[in-house]
């Protein structure tokens, strides 16, 4: 209530030409309005392509697996001045997507909550199905193994398979252990006394209760002893069970030499554009492809697949044979091997003086005998039933 007279008033000086208006910076408005940048996009939003992956992962061999940067930092568009968003104040919630509502428009709060909610449900599904299927494999027995190549792809699992029962395996320890004590790149011999070292790339992994090798395919994939061990002037048979992991090239599963040349290669090679098992001897010091004799098994699945390899040297037939599985996939006759100087190799051959045939895959139940299996004892090697059983010279991994 007043006394009928006009309370006294404070006109506003007008604002100066081109200031804007009350409140407002000089100058005209920037475009989108006050308050908004002047790039594409809304406001509190970098532009389109320019957000930095916030989790850049390196190769997971490196020592630093992951480089995070930081996941607001930005350049603008014209490589100014970085900037950073200011954080949403309590109480309040950053929306996502390209585009902020407009003034006029009203933010469904119930769909947002409904899309939530069904976000959380298919979470809780993914981790139920997962948690059953890891219960599965375990009931299951299903240990695996990783494998990994040297070309960058991801590494293969290899499915720890069970293996026939050999004679000579019921006299080894029961706490069996594949390397050395206090050694760990140091593969045991259970009935010699020459130790195999490991390269870096040839790991010692579980395969079941006991043990096996696995290699990268690299370089670095190989093991070998500090002495030779197979006398390739005398009568011998060489044993391994293979898993190949590589669909192409040359994989030595075992050799002998570190000179010139090798004596005798066990493995897989290309023959006819297709990848086979082969056993090779050597019989001139350079390396000759002329003087070189191949028993070959083609035509059989070669990749992923569990297998029983075994070559021989008759020294009184001067004949070389190959059996897989048990049975013999062909056998030549040979002039005397040459004895190529160096110790045995796992996982590599040296041809020309260089190292090829890297492994890619695992291994296990390596054994040098002093005598030249015959077939039917590659058969009954193959099934455990070998009587009476040889001793072997050698062995590695035994399982």
């Amino acid at each position: 209530m007043t006394d009928g007279t006009n309370p006294p008033s404070h006109p506003q000086p007008e604002p100066a030409h081109g200031s804007g208006g009350y409140g407002f910076p000089p100058g005209p408005p920037a475009q989108g309005g006050y308050g908004y940048p002047s790039s594409a996009g809304s406001y509190g939003y970098p532009p389109a392509g320019q957000q930095p992956n916030p989790y850049q992962q390196q190769d997971p061999y490196q020592q630093d697996a992951y480089q995070q940067q930081d996941p607001y930092q930005q350049q603008d568009a014209g490589g100014g001045q970085q900037w950073s968003p200011a954080p949403a104040q309590p109480g309040f919630t950053r929306l996502a997507g390209p585009d902020l509502p407009g003034a006029s428009e009203q933010v469904d709060w119930d769909a947002m909550a409904d899309r939530s909610a069904a976000e959380r449900r298919k979470k809780r599904l993914w981790m139920l199905g997962g948690g059953i299927t890891v219960l599965a494999l375990l009931a299951g027995g299903g240990t695996f193994f990783l494998l990994g190549g040297d070309d960058g792809g991801q590494p293969d699992a290899q499915p720890t398979t069970s293996v026939s029962p050999e004679p000579e395996d019921s006299k080894s320890p029961g706490a069996y252990t594949a390397t050395v004590a206090g050694d760990d790149t140091l593969l045991r011999d259970s009935y010699g006394s020459v130790g195999m070292r490991l390269g870096p790339d040839l790991k010692v992994g579980p395969l079941g209760k006991r043990f096996q090798v696995v290699g990268r395919g690299n370089a670095n994939s190989w093991a070998q002893s500090a002495e030779p061990v197979v006398d390739v002037t005398k009568s011998f048979t060489l044993t391994a069970r293979a898993y190949n992991s590589a669909a192409k090239g040359s994989r030595i599963v075992m050799s002998q030499g570190d000179g010139e040349s090798f004596s005798f290669e066990l493995g897989v090679n290309e023959v006819n554009g297709k990848q086979a098992w082969i056993f090779r001897v050597q019989t001139g010091d350079k390396g000759a492809a002329a003087t070189t004799r191949t028993v070959t098994a083609e035509g059989l699945n070669m990749v992923k697949t569990p297998t029983l390899l075994m070559a021989t040297y008759d020294a009184e037939k001067k004949a070389i044979a190959l059996y897989v599985d048990g049975k013999k996939a062909g056998e030549t006759p040979v002039p005397p091997i040459w004895q190529a100087p160096g110790p045995l190799q796992l996982g590599r051959s040296k041809h020309h003086n260089i190292w090829t045939g890297p492994w890619q895959g695992a291994l296990h139940n390596i054994k040098v005998y002093n005598m030249a299996f015959t077939a039917e004892q590659a058969a009954g090697y193959k099934e455990g039933k070998l009587e009476p059983a040889p001793k072997p010279t050698h062995a590695w991994l035994l399982t």
